[in-house]
């Protein structure tokens, strides 16, 4: 699976350059560019990329505001500074940032770079899939998979019910849902999915929408009349 790469910086120049490395390592796919912060921001947050390569001084809010917006949004997005100002290195790294490279640089050094992503992200795609990794401010949780009977979004936090325990994310849904087995788990509403291997029983709420009552936990989920059919298909009912 390529990593998605998306770049922020006010010079066109610099992101016609960035775009062409990018476009030309294996491995990659170039998705998409923005010339300030806010909108680096609001673009990231529709294309959910893997990588930022994000400039510091930008029309706006500065690429070190922008980057800890962006990683609020998508805590596991990699951000790499690419800026002319060295002196922004220790508020760069402050935000996590998995690399900074000071303008003007070689090509082979984002190369090097690229190269480092990709690694790292294999490294945590071999992290058996059986595990869900739940990051939040108290820590990173590791879940077994098959113990999830539900993840469901309430206001901005995502909920990951167990039997045993529940756990809260800033992650959204979506997030959540690429890295759940699609063989063990069904979206059954926009804020709502289920393990199908815990449904016991679903009635009727209201004209077009269904309770799914689950398997060791008192939390039901609600599922709409067009994927009811479908989980009924997937049980074989």
């Amino acid at each position: 699976m390529k990593l998605r790469v998306f770049i922020a910086d006010d010079d066109a120049g610099m992101r016609l350059v960035l775009r062409n490395i990018i476009e030309s390592t294996e491995g990659m796919e170039f998705i998409g560019e923005a010339a300030d912060g806010e909108e680096a921001v609001r673009r990231c947050a529709d294309l959910k990329p893997d990588v930022v390569f994000i400039d510091v001084e930008m029309p706006g809010i500065t690429g070190v505001e922008a980057s800890k917006r962006i990683t609020a949004i998508l805590p596991d997005c990699a951000l790499v500074f690419a800026t002319a100002h060295s002196e922004y290195m220790p508020d760069a790294f402050e935000v996590y940032a998995f690399d900074y490279l000071v303008k003007p640089f070689k090509t082979d050094r984002v190369r090097q770079t690229l190269r480092r992503l990709q690694k790292n992200r294999f490294k945590e795609k071999a992290v058996p899939a059986r595990m869900l990794l739940i990051k939040n401010k108290n820590g990173i949780s590791f879940v077994p998979m098959k113990e999830i009977l539900l993840v469901y979004i309430e206001g901005k936090t995502t909920h990951i019910v167990t039997s045993g325990a529940s756990y809260v994310t800033s992650e959204s849904l979506n997030d959540i849902a690429r890295k759940l087995d699609e063989a063990l788990f069904f979206r059954c509403h926009r804020a709502y999915i289920i393990n199908v291997t815990a449904v016991s029983k679903v009635y009727p709420y209201g004209r077009w929408t269904y309770l799914v009552k689950l398997k060791g936990t008192g939390k039901d989920a609600l599922i709409t009349r067009e994927k009811l059919e479908k989980l009924q298909s997937i049980l074989g009912a």
